[in-house]
């Protein structure tokens, strides 16, 4: 090759750098999705980009902020950390699962009535471990919540008031209702 002369075009093919799909069954929010999925897929991103429920957020995507809380038999994980195919099998709820068709959870209008939020980003992920929390017992103080809430992450701080929203919402659940 010569000065100004241009390299000849590779005309190899690009090998496939990864598993292929898997046929996948997803149970959400009592609806069941077929799916193809690669192995490497996070429920996360499964939710929002194969399903396109968009309620769970993505955060950090490293399990250090608690946006993309969901329940995965009915307890609390964060779905950026778990393997889609991890799922199957299993009921996943997401926040568009917890209203009873246009009626809100106790918790969602807690967070609406006590000014829960600001933003928002981190609502829906607040909102799932708020009601976890509630159903395991672990509000019987500030304290006691913050330390069984202290997951989830609220850039701004509306700490008091997710707080509130989360005893509020207690007294009205202990009626007996749950998740």
């Amino acid at each position: 090759m010569t000065i100004g002369e241009l390299p000849k075009q590779d005309t190899r093919q690009p090998e496939f750098a990864g598993p292929g799909y898997t046929l996948a069954t997803l149970r959400v929010n009592g609806h069941v999705y077929p799916v193809a999925l690669e192995p490497r897929v996070s429920l996360l991103d499964a939710l929002r980009e194969y399903l396109r429920l968009t309620g769970t957020k993505k955060g950090c995507d490293q399990g250090a902020c608690g946006a993309c809380t969901v329940w995965v038999d009915g307890k609390r994980e964060l779905s950026c950390l778990t393997l889609a195919l991890s799922a199957q099998g299993r009921e996943v709820t997401t926040i568009e699962g917890v209203a009873e068709g246009e009626e809100l959870h106790p918790v969602q209008r807690a967070f609406i009535d006590r000014d829960g939020l600001q933003c928002g980003y981190c609502t829906p992920g607040q909102i799932m471990s708020a009601i976890a929390c509630i159903d395991e017992g672990h509000t019987g103080s500030d304290e006691e919540i913050a330390e069984w809430m202290s997951g989830n992450i609220c850039r701004c701080a509306a700490y008091q008031n997710i707080r509130e929203a989360i005893k509020s919402a207690r007294d009205e659940m202990s009626g007996g209702a749950s998740k």
